[in-house]
């Protein structure tokens, strides 16, 4: 066995997350039966029974969920802490590419939360309604989400098994770093134009979210998320850690440097999900979503707001920029 597996916090996560998979299972074989046998017109003892093995369900849903939601940060916390085993490794940016499994395992992670948003926000629509209009779609969208669950569940034991720790890793310097002056920034920009395009789209999601125009909403969140983590990477950051040449993604959720990066990364996918989800719901299911549009939109804008202070505060002790 490989030590990384002995390690306190992978065990817990692991046993965490299989704890976790197995009450989802179980959930959804249940779901599958309801599913199969659903009728709400009808006013039969068997309906009335399924109804309240739906609420069950729904329950363990929404309790595994939440503890999904608590997991992804300590996944975070856990890679990061193996920095101390993995040979070239100083933050969690060298664990997560330790193997082919790492990197692939985050983003499906990310999909995974946003898909788990969705689901609460259709079920809390579909329980609003009285009449569960929606009881087959948020029952659907949990059955692709628990295969999109026993997938990640495989690889978070493949990523672990498979570190190989004769094998040094790159560092963060080494993978986002400018290598050989070569730009790191997509579609050839530049700084100036890439801060310039984060706060037009910023700007952009203000306008639409207060006009409440979803289709523009959805462009302007998914285009602001993709140049967001490369203004955050390539220029926020580096006043987070106050070092030009420091670029790094994972090493401002240390000490260090009060964990702020849970807070930073924390509040843009928080609420770019939430912007996404209400643009959706309110073109797909035609419901009122201002509440979580707001909720996102705030998120949206502390994420703006702190990432802008780093710099303003460094500008007002030092009188330059870096």
């Amino acid at each position: 066995m490989t030590p990384v597996l002995l390690n306190t916090q992978v065990l817990v996560y692991l046993l965490s997350e299989s704890v976790l998979w197995v009450l989802l299972a179980i959930a959804f074989g249940v779901s599958v039966h309801i599913l199969w046998r659903w009728d709400f017109g009808s006013t039969s003892e068997e309906q009335y029974a399924l109804e309240r093995r739906a609420y069950l369900v729904m329950t363990i849903i929404l309790a595994a969920f939440v503890l999904k939601f608590l997991l992804l940060p300590f996944f975070v916390f856990t890679i990061d802490r193996l920095s101390d085993l993995v040979p070239g490794a100083m933050c969690a940016a060298g664990v997560i590419s330790a193997n082919g499994y790492g990197l692939p395992l985050l983003f499906l992670k990310l999909l995974i939360l946003f898909g788990l948003l969705l689901w609460m926000a259709i079920n809390h629509y579909d329980l609003e309604a009285k009449t569960y209009p929606w009881f087959r779609l948020k029952m659907g969208l949990f059955a692709f989400l628990f295969v999109l669950v026993s997938i990640e569940l495989w690889m978070d034991w493949a990523y672990f098994f498979h570190f190989d720790l004769s094998r040094p890793v790159s560092c963060c310097s080494a993978l986002f770093g400018q290598l050989e002056g070569a730009n790191p920034l997509p579609f050839g920009l530049d700084i100036p134009k890439l801060l310039l395009l984060f706060y037009l789209l910023y700007l952009l999601i203000v306008v639409a979210a207060l006009a409440h125009q979803s289709w523009l909403e959805l462009a302007g969140y998914g285009l602001f998320v993709f140049v967001a983590y490369y203004a955050v990477v390539y220029f926020f950051g580096t006043y987070v850690y106050e070092l030009p040449t420091h670029k790094c993604p994972f090493c401002m959720m240390q000490r260090p440097y009060h964990y702020v990066g849970y807070l930073i990364w924390g509040s843009l996918f928080g609420g770019v999900f939430l912007g996404l989800i209400a643009a959706l719901l309110r073109l797909g299911l035609g419901v009122d979503t201002r509440r979580m549009e707001r909720i996102g939109l705030g998120l949206v804008s502390l994420f703006v707001l702190v990432c802008t202070l780093y710099v303003g505060v460094y500008y007002l002790r030092n009188g330059v920029l870096l």
